[in-house]
């Protein structure tokens, strides 16, 4: 494997690189002009076809990078499998390739097919025998299509391991062995992992050709978070747990646990506490899945509650707070979870609470961060306010992208007939056969009347 590749680059802006100009424009439409780290460093080498391992976290941009590197490789006109990616999770396939469709919108008829578990594989086979350029899914899924012969990925010329570690972590190794048995020997092969383990080392050495290493450091630091613990015994957590909501009263919260059953309790002692979490844990199907990341992410619900596995890679913008009801046991995920808030400047708050057992946890922690830890005194915490509502409704509409419903639909119905201010409607969510669209909590009624038909609140 060659040395870390951290050299200082004179290319700072998509426009630098030799991009096709209507892909530099669908960039410019996106936002997208000044390059990330990731992308500063990585883009280049990937752009020459090399195989690259990077060390990249959530955020940093590394799905642009890659995405950009295989899209451009694409033969528009043949329907046969040329890119795959792999993700260890349902919700991270589906955002990666929402990502792939919005970067390679500069062409026409780039079919981009989602294939993961909590589906019926049915709707998937009818999808692929349609073709499709792009694959992306996760582990389990793929080796399913293969078994059944529904998916060739014999003419693959990128492969990408996206957020390898965590894939290594659930146990996909075998199935990442065996798929990738079923590629050309001659294909390009990008790693990225926020971590390196041995298994990523020796995953490297053997699947890829003289990879290019290329080392970031996370694209946001830790300055503007404010870090504090606070000591509960288990029994005492979930009293403490709202006694720090109401104390800090966060507008947007990601509350970290452990295990799934975790997630459950953690639920219903929130909910009987008057607040309106949404639980995301992998027992759940996938429909119900989307509705909890939608309710969140467009402010229909303040608090999410996750496991680490059902929270990889998820992007969520302006978050307020982490808590972490369970400390991780490994100091890099505390320091992963910590910094999903305080980002782009903004300053974020992140609240753990430990039992006296797990002072091995807070050592570690505190020799990782080389500094020492802050810890709160719960006889501080004041508040009694009564939980505020979200200051969003969520309203689901019988009828997605398999319908041709579009966004514009959804806010002209609003704006037009039901009178509702374009600035009252919030995010508009369309899936296969479902939309969501956000509305300000005192328009909601109005809205729902507008869009009463098979429709239902959230």
């Amino acid at each position: 494997m060659t040395s870390p590749t951290l050299c200082a680059s004179a290319l700072s802006r998509f426009s630098d690189l030799s991009l096709p100009e209507s892909l530099i424009s669908n960039l410019n439409s996106l936002g997208y002009k000044e390059m990330t780290a990731i992308q500063q460093h990585g883009l280049p080498v990937l752009l020459e076809g090399k195989d690259v391992i990077a060390k990249a976290k959530t955020g940093s941009g590394k799905t642009a990078a890659f995405a950009i590197g295989l899209i451009l490789k694409l033969k528009q006109k043949d329907f046969g499998c040329q890119a795959l990616v792999l993700c260890p999770t349902r919700e991270l396939a589906t955002q990666v390739a929402l990502e792939i469709r919005r970067l390679a919108r500069y062409q026409q008829n780039i079919k981009v097919v989602t294939l993961f578990g909590g589906q019926p594989i049915g709707p998937q086979i009818g999808s692929l025998e349609h073709g499709a350029h792009v694959v992306v899914g996760t582990p389990g899924r793929i080796q399913d299509h293969l078994r059944k012969k529904t998916l060739s990925i014999d003419r693959v010329n990128t492969l990408v391991l996206d957020e390898a570690d965590r894939m290594l972590d659930m146990g996909f190794i075998d199935a990442i062995e065996n798929i990738i048995g079923h590629l050309p020997e001659q294909r390009q092969t990008l790693l990225f992992s926020a971590t390196y383990p041995k298994g990523i080392r020796e995953l490297s050495e053997r699947f890829q050709h003289l990879p290019v290493e290329v080392t970031v450091e996370s694209t946001h630091s830790h300055e503007h978070i404010e870090q504090r613990f606070y000591h509960a015994e288990n029994a005492d957590k979930p009293a403490m747990l709202v006694k720090l909501l109401k104390h800090y009263q966060p507008e947007s919260s990601v509350i970290f646990c452990n295990t799934r059953q975790v997630c459950k309790e953690v639920g219903t002692e929130l909910y009987e506490a008057g607040y309106k979490p949404v639980v995301l844990h992998g027992d759940m199907e996938q429909k119900e899945r989307d509705q909890m990341l939608v309710r969140f992410a467009n402010q229909s619900s303040n608090l999410l509650i996750a496991t680490d596995v059902a929270a990889r890679g998820l992007d969520l913008e302006n978050l307020a707070a982490v808590i972490n009801y369970d400390l991780s046991r490994d100091p890099e995920v505390h320091v992963h979870r910590v910094g999903r808030t305080g980002r782009a400047g903004k300053k974020g708050l992140a609240l753990s609470l430990h039992t006296q057992r797990e002072q091995y946890k807070l050592d570690n922690i505190s020799d990782y961060l080389k500094a020492p830890l802050v810890f709160g005194d719960p006889k501080t915490l004041t508040g009694n306010q009564q939980p505020a509502p979200a200051p969003m409704v969520t309203l689901a509409i019988d009828g997605g992208r398999k319908h041709k419903v579009r966004p514009g639909d959804i806010l002209g119905a609003l704006t037009g007939d039901a009178g509702i201010p374009a600035d009252q409607v919030g995010k508009i969510n369309i899936f296969d056969f479902t939309a969501y669209v956000a509305v300000k909590r005192e328009n909601a009624r109005s809205a729902l009347k507008k869009l009463e038909t098979g429709k239902k609140g959230y």
